[in-house]
């Protein structure tokens, strides 16, 4: 005697299948709209990261464009010495050959760019050192004080600039770090960038001192 299945279990293996692939379709565009949202929240971090290393950069740049106004204020004070600024120009020069890819900012990177920068640094503050020492004549001049107060300013805001930036890169690397965030970090190529240390000899910046 043949079976045949009544209509209605044959519309119940139909539902089941039908519900089967839902529930599959649900939990891939579910997986999907979190993996664009964790992507999202990296690319957002990502951008600050880049934001607050371009206000670092605009500093710093300001204190390169500051140097050949020292460089002019020394060399116009009497009895001049060649050697007093040859560190800071081959610091600048020094400064100007470390090049930074905006869209890495890796470990590396920022290493070799601060080095260079804190080596700037020293070599402006030991320049001014020296000139104060054999020109002190040169300080009582308006030009001189009124590029005192420009560096002193600019070396403040560097501080302030590395901390933001710091910070940034903090919540940044926090984010891919983060399970399971971190797969999407891996999957769409995500890197950690580098911060700004402290300098190894000292726990505070360099400082530009004019007091006499």
């Amino acid at each position: 005697m043949e079976t045949e299945n009544p209509l209605w279990y044959e519309k119940l293996i139909l539902m089941k299948k039908t519900g089967i692939i839902i529930a599959i379709v649900a939990v891939v565009a579910i997986i999907f709209l979190w993996g664009v949202s964790v992507n999202n929240r990296l690319v957002t971090a990502d951008e600050g990261v880049q934001q607050a290393w371009s206000q670092v950069e605009n500093v710093y740049k300001r204190r390169m464009d500051l140097i050949p106004q020292l460089v002019a204020t020394v060399q116009g004070a009497a009895d001049y010495e060649r050697s007093v600024l040859t560190e800071v120009t081959n610091a600048r020069a020094g400064v100007e050959q470390t090049q930074v890819d905006p869209s890495q900012l890796s470990e590396e990177q920022i290493k070799a760019y601060q080095k260079a920068q804190d080596n700037l640094s020293k070599a402006v503050a030991n320049t001014i050192k020296v000139t104060v020492e054999r020109y002190p004549e040169l300080t009582a001049t308006q030009g001189f004080r009124d590029l005192q107060t420009q560096l002193e300013g600019t070396e403040n805001r560097i501080t302030v600039e590395r901390g933001k930036f710091n910070e940034a890169v903090q919540k940044y690397n926090t984010s891919l770090r983060r399970f399971p965030a971190s797969i999407i970090a891996s999957i769409c190529g995500f890197e950690k960038k580098g911060y700004f240390t402290a300098p190894e000899e000292a726990s505070e910046p360099v400082k530009v001192e004019f007091d006499f």
